[in-house]
């Protein structure tokens, strides 16, 4: 009795029987339309930020959080920025390396990434000597000239533990008969895998002194790369380490070196986003469809409440409160649809494979055991937000007409 005329009279519509049960129909398909779109969309955002967590984290797992290195020349002092750096109390652990592209040679050729590592220092920044499948992070001991490489790298140039692998470098060095390529042998000592591809394909690690030898760098390092306790802070703390050692450094992090990934996967769950709230946008436009219908139905019942003093807005408010409820009813039930949904995935995904017979997401190909998943509340939040304005915006036009019936005209033929 305290609710206004408006919206009383619009939640007297929605439980209100309607004579024509089609009108009915095309509400609860709007209903269900709204719901599953809603449903649908919450699920697969939650399932594209749980592969975003998993491809993120097993790439930091060996790529550093920040990295300090010098323009051109190579850190003579890299034990000073390593000290700073550990003095540091947001920073893990620190350690130096060489890096130099080169053209591996087994059985078959392989271009990849040669690291120059210390194995004492590589375990404080990255998680290498715990992913290794043959052999030991240890066995790179300076003098030794052992190499380790990641498994689909070993695949490719088709060697294993004890193989000589030779490594030919771009740089030319002067002899009698003219500028030859460097060529060194190492011997295969371990092989790692992350179960991400960029590094078990393309990454090969060797004692960082075997690597300067090869190299002739002396005592220089590339750079310094650093572990953080909260990878956040990457950019600033590697920055400030950057002012306190002298001379001019380059400075880069984990988000800087894998832009291009980390964009194209946010523009990929955008593009999802976008495709999948169509779905959404057809619940709605039943939703327009059972509104005209409505109103049409409604035509005596219009007219009756405008002779009564019912002003247009009034009459519009009735239309836009009925048809929000629907909205609201569809987006709720979406949203709690969607939740359980994602909570329930991997059992139902585990379920399906039992009855088919078969399975969905091989490890040997995704290198995952299970599904990912991550429901964040502001996905859910914007989602349920999308529902209901497309559900309002939806009731606009059909409560906008049902203000402008003349009740003259309505009451003609009643």
């Amino acid at each position: 009795m305290f609710k206004p005329i408006p919206v009383a009279i619009g939640l007297r519509y929605l439980r209100a029987k309607r004579r024509n049960g089609f009108i009915s129909f095309i509400s609860l398909a709007s209903i269900l339309g709204i719901a599953l779109g809603v449903a649908a969309l919450i699920t697969t955002l939650a399932v594209m930020t749980g592969f975003q967590r998993e491809i993120r984290d097993r790439m930091l797992q060996m790529a550093a959080h920040a990295t300090v290195s010098a323009y051109g020349e190579p850190i003579t002092d890299w034990q000073r920025a390593v000290d700073l750096a550990l003095a540091d109390e947001r920073v893990a652990g620190a350690a130096p390396y060489v890096e130099k592209e080169a053209l591996l040679n087994g059985a078959r050729q392989q271009p990849a990434f040669v690291r120059g590592v210390i194995p004492a220092d590589e375990r404080t920044v990255s998680v290498l000597g715990d992913k290794m499948v043959q052999g030991e992070l240890e066995s790179l001991e300076p003098g030794g000239f052992n190499i380790i490489v990641g498994r689909e790298l070993a695949a490719w140039l088709g060697v294993g533990i004890g193989d000589d692998v030779v490594m030919m470098l771009a740089d030319a060095r002067g002899s009698p008969i003219g500028a030859l390529p460097q060529f060194k042998r190492f011997i295969v000592s371990g092989v790692f895998e992350v179960g991400y591809n960029e590094y078990d394909r393309s990454m090969a690690f060797v004692h960082m002194e075997d690597l300067q030898r090869v190299l002739r760098m002396g005592e220089g390092v590339t750079g310094v790369r650093l572990k953080l306790h909260d990878m956040n802070l990457a950019w600033n703390v590697a920055r400030d380490l950057a002012i306190e050692l002298d001379g001019p450094y380059q400075v880069s992090d984990w988000t800087t070196d894998n832009a291009n990934m980390f964009r194209a996967l946010r523009m990929e769950k955008t593009m999802m986003a976008i495709l999948l709230s169509l779905i959404i946008a057809m619940g709605a436009f039943n939703l327009v469809s059972s509104q005209v219908m409505l109103v049409t139905d409604k035509q005596a019942d219009i007219a009756i409440l405008r002779t009564l003093g019912l002003s247009p807005r009034g009459v519009m408010t009735v239309f836009v409160v009925q048809g929000s409820l629907i909205g609201v009813i569809g987006t709720v039930l979406g949203v709690v649809g969607g939740i359980l949904l994602t909570l329930n995935l991997e059992s139902i995904l585990f379920a399906i494979e039992k009855v088919f017979g078969m399975t969905l997401l091989p490890e040997d190909v995704y290198y995952i055991t299970g599904l990912p998943t991550e429901l964040k509340g502001s996905d859910v939040v914007a989602i349920a937000a999308v529902a209901l304005a497309m559900a309002l915006v939806a009731t606009i036009y059909p409560a906008w007409r049902a203000a402008r019936t003349p009740p003259a005209e309505a009451l003609r033929y009643e």
